[in-house]
């Protein structure tokens, strides 16, 4: 996710996460799903809907489902903006961000559930592969 957003670099990078049904396991997401930023901004992104449509059927079919969305925020910190906040989709996602606003990428993630921040650990489990 992160080499993404460097590459991804001046405009904003995004993309979903997925796994198993959310509560069934800790919540783990299980792949990336990196999509196009339609807004091809270095402010915004907008996820391009038939990417996210074909990205959510291929899910179903697998047995699982979206667990939440990522994106770089290319000259801020990794906390959700106003405009995060306001397009934030579902409670049950995990909002992960991505800040480049130093040389070192910052990875935070949330929820975000009627318009309140809560921030959450992010635990990376090495797969053996």
């Amino acid at each position: 996710m992160t080499h993404e957003a460097v590459v991804g670099y001046p405009l904003e990078a995004c993309g979903l996460i997925s796994g198993p049904e959310i509560g069934t396991t800790s919540d783990v997401a299980t792949r990336f799903h990196r999509c196009t930023n339609v807004a091809a901004s270095a402010r915004i992104y907008t996820l391009d809907p038939r990417e996210h449509l074909a990205i959510e059927r291929g899910i179903e079919q697998q047995g699982d489902e979206i667990l939440g969305v990522v994106h770089s925020h290319t000259h801020s910190e990794p906390y959700p903006s106003p405009t995060d906040v306001a397009q934030a989709p579902d409670p049950a996602w995990h909002y992960i961000i991505i800040s480049l606003k130093r040389a070192a990428p910052e990875v935070r993630s949330y929820r975000i559930i009627d318009g309140t921040i809560i921030e959450e650990p992010i635990v990376l489990i090495d797969d053996g592969a």
